[in-house]
């Protein structure tokens, strides 16, 4: 298994696409690609018809894919809010890739059996699939999607993200092989000769002690350990330092343990989810998320420094237990609300990676929402880097 990652910013797409061309060649030695994955941005959007040929006739992949992207990543760079194309390329032998293209109307209910979405996604559960999609979000429900896939491949990895760079339905472009496609969502099911590992970073870092939900209704978290959520708030400000009393204002969070056999949490382990809204009369706090009583739960807060704090905390322990391993290549599937927007300063996650990981060839771009699992479910996730890691099985 062979990765290569190439970017650029020429201003016309043919040269940009072939100056990226140009380097995969030379790092590939020549070698057949059976995967390119492109990330555009929108400067090229009247452009977007010629992706395919332009691709198919510069790298010659066997399977092409990807979309347009607000800011693209690739090697070691992030570009945002200028021209950019990124491919990462991969030759992946003994693995075979199934495409496929999905519109809202193809889904089953979500009560169908795993044999629908297999007939769906073209591919079964006892090959142990992995899987990398695109959506676009203005017309396709990934959740849906998501949790049908969770349901029918329970073991498979699930990665990608939120096509960007467009205000509305139809402004999008997701690209498969020949195709150039405006709506639905696309995706890879790889299987044979690979793993794929995730590295999922929501930006956040833990407040206080985890609690019990004692009672909650739908989306609103009515009572922690017996106590009104605005009460154990209030006890938990006067506790903070400053900083954290200014963030408890503005960008407070909480954290759901989606594994219920958990009883100590670390970073990587929380779902997180917005708190969107507070009931100053019964105390009560509306969450980003259907909530279930006896969930273990953390308030979590968040900045540039927290979010450059926690990615450290994730890629390091990766880093740490894979050692033995060798990791040929990565994407990464980054929210638009992070790099420069949030850190200041450009290729802040991009560096952390090598920093971590070393000179994996590693490509991307900053999605309208993220894909990636958390205590082995699936979520839809925003303001994270969510990371998925390729290699050999054997």
């Amino acid at each position: 298994m062979k990765w290569s990652s190439a970017i650029s910013e020429q201003a016309v797409l043919e040269d940009a696409i072939n100056a990226c061309a140009q380097s995969i060649k030379n790092a590939m030695g020549g070698e057949a690609l059976d995967l390119a994955v492109a990330f555009i941005s929108p400067h090229y959007q009247d452009s977007y018809e010629q992706v395919a040929d332009l691709l198919a006739d510069k790298l010659g992949a066997k399977q092409v894919f990807g979309c347009s992207g607000g800011g693209v990543i690739g090697n070691g760079l992030e570009i945002e809010q200028r021209a950019g194309v990124s491919i990462t390329a991969a030759v992946l032998p003994d693995v075979t890739i199934q495409p496929f293209h999905l519109q809202v109307n193809h889904l089953p209910d979500l009560d169908a059996g795993p044999d629908k979405w297999e007939t769906l996604l073209g591919v079964t559960a006892d090959r142990n699939p992995h899987f990398v999609m695109v959506a676009d979000p203005f017309s396709f429900p990934v959740q849906d999607l998501l949790m049908g896939m969770d349901f029918a491949f329970p073991n498979s990895v699930k990665i990608g993200g939120l096509a960007s760079g467009a205000q509305r339905q139809g402004g999008n472009a997701l690209f498969l092989n020949g195709q150039v496609l405006r709506t639905g969502a696309i995706g890879l099911a790889l299987d044979g000769n690979i793993v794929v590992d995730t590295v999922v970073a929501q930006g956040c870092r833990p407040v206080g002690e985890p609690m019990r939900i004692s009672k909650s209704d739908r989306n609103m978290l009515l009572e922690l350990d017996g106590q009104p959520p605005m009460d154990v708030l209030r006890s938990l400000f006067h506790n903070l330092p400053k900083r954290d009393q200014e963030l408890l204002g503005h960008s407070l969070f909480l954290g759901v343990v989606m594994d219920e056999f958990l009883d100590a949490p670390v970073q990587g382990d929380f779902l997180i989810r917005n708190v969107v809204g507070m009931d100053q009369s019964t105390g009560g706090l509306a969450i980003g998320e259907m909530l279930k009583e006896g969930q273990l739960v953390q308030f979590h807060l968040r900045d540039a420094e927290t979010s450059s704090d926690d990615l450290q905390a994730v890629l390091g322990r990766y880093a740490g237990e894979n050692r033995e391993n060798e990791i040929p290549g990565a994407l990464l599937f980054s929210c638009l609300g992070r790099g420069e927007y949030l850190y200041g300063r450009p290729n802040h996650d991009s560096d952390l990676f090598r920093e971590k990981m070393g000179t994996v060839p590693l490509g991307g771009f900053f999605c309208n929402g993220e894909i990636g699992p958390v205590s082995g479910t699936t979520f839809l996730h925003g303001y994270t880097s969510s990371f998925g890691l390729f290699r050999p099985k054997e």
